[in-house]
């Protein structure tokens, strides 16, 4: 065994991202997941790499707010009643943090996640062929008009504080600036200095091609269980026999609860179900990133169609895809993009990772030697890069500035 082998279990965009960073600080790697780089929850996302993204789901008011969401079926919030008893207690402490005091407490920890990751992309897949899948951009907050923006100060405020600060765009203008966007857009709050991702799969996979290129071990197998010797990982053990390893990094989203376990720590982590659809052929190509506030769903221009992402359902891992949030997002973008016209649509459903606190969790576990790396909820491309990163400059011991208390897997026991 090399003297320091770290085995990254998940080949996503985290655990991708942390395996070429340890990979470049001369640490033997062997990435092992069950299914193909990429294709997993990083492949179903929106696409887009959002700096401004600081403001949790968890707004105050929304205790609220909610009962009436749900009933609402033009309200992107779902829920499987049958799934409720089993929530239950996940969700009480979730929206124990819908308050202002909270609020700003998870914007600003998620602020140096997800505050530079542009550059935290784009330092990751420089000179290699990933590079090539990030395209810089404009995202644009779509509302029906100011009276509209104007109803969520606080959130706006929020990104304010963090830096980020909208360039308006009004009335006649909205059209002059998007011409697919239809009548019932009438104000653009627009972030500049954005990006997107044409094809977040294939993205991932290229990366993995970069870490296979560099001497990496990439292989298909599933994760059972981890060995630790005197409390330290000694080896993973999977399908196709234990692997020796010195340090050991789950990056398996919502997935990771189970290896946690093992570990000795009961993560709140339940899946936030969401949906995207592929329009292929379409007969508009958008000039940014949109998120269409009243569906609160994004809109991206990628190589396979347009792809539209959003909508919240909490239902659990096992239940397959409803037909009412593919439904939603059906009528929403016919409202909002009136003249698009496709030759077929492509449906999706998957599993963003949410925690309780809306705080990833990122660290080492109780000296153990196993890091954690998972639980972004909507910001997991976004902030992937940073957070394998992070992972692996705790592993080769180069420290870092940030205080990372606020992500310490230990938090919840």
């Amino acid at each position: 065994m090399a003297p320091e082998t770290v085995v990254v279990i998940g080949a996503g965009i985290v655990g991708m991202s942390a395996a070429i960073w340890l990979q470049r600080a001369g640490r033997n790697v062997v990435v092992v997941d069950k299914g193909l780089p990429g294709m997993g929850t990083s492949y179903g996302n929106g696409g887009i790499i959002v700096p401004c993204g600081v403001a949790p789901v968890t707004a105050p008011g929304m205790l609220m707010k909610a009962p009436g969401y749900l009933m609402n079926p033009n309200f992107p919030l779902f829920m499987r009643w049958s799934y409720l008893p089993s929530l239950v207690p996940w969700l009480l402490r979730y929206m124990s943090h819908a308050n202002i005091k909270n609020t700003r407490r998870i914007a600003k920890g998620l602020t140096p996640i997800v505050g530079d990751s542009v550059a935290q992309h784009k330092a990751l897949a420089k000179g290699t062929a990933a590079a090539g899948w990030i395209t810089d951009s404009d995202y644009c907050f779509a509302f029906k008009d100011r009276a509209a923006f104007e109803t969520d100060p606080f959130t706006w405020e929020l990104r304010r504080e963090a830096g980020f600060i909208p360039e308006f765009v009004e009335g006649g203008a909205v059209q002059e600036f998007e011409p697919a966007l239809g009548d019932k857009t009438g104000f653009l709050a627009v972030m500049k200095d954005h990006a997107f991702v044409r094809a977040p799969g294939k993205y991932v996979q290229a990366l993995a091609d970069v870490f296979i290129a560099g001497g990496g071990d990439l292989r298909q197998v599933e994760v059972n269980d981890l060995t630790l010797t005197d409390g330290k990982v000694t080896s993973v053990v999977t399908s196709a026999g234990n692997i020796p390893c010195n340090k050991a990094v789950i990056a398996t989203g919502v997935w990771s609860k189970p290896l946690m376990k093992k570990l000795g720590l009961n993560i709140p982590l339940e899946s936030e179900r969401g949906y995207h659809i592929v329009f292929k052929d379409p007969s508009i190509k958008l000039n940014a990133t949109y998120m269409i506030t009243s569906g609160k769903f994004v809109a991206t221009p990628m190589q396979e169609g347009l792809r539209v992402a959003g909508v919240v359902e909490f239902g659990g891992l096992e239940a397959g895809p409803s037909k009412a949030p593919i439904e939603l997002l059906y009528r929403q973008v016919k409202q909002n993009f009136p003249t698009l016209t496709y030759s077929e649509a492509e449906e999706w459903q998957g599993h963003r990772p949410a925690l309780t606190d809306s705080l990833p969790i990122i660290g080492e576990i109780a000296g153990s030697g196993v890091y954690a790396g998972f639980g972004h909820h909507h910001i997991g491309l976004t902030g992937g890069p940073k957070t394998g990163r992070l992972i692996a400059d705790l592993i080769s011991q180069k420290g870092t500035n940030l205080d990372l208390s606020a992500y310490d897997p230990g938090r919840f026991n």
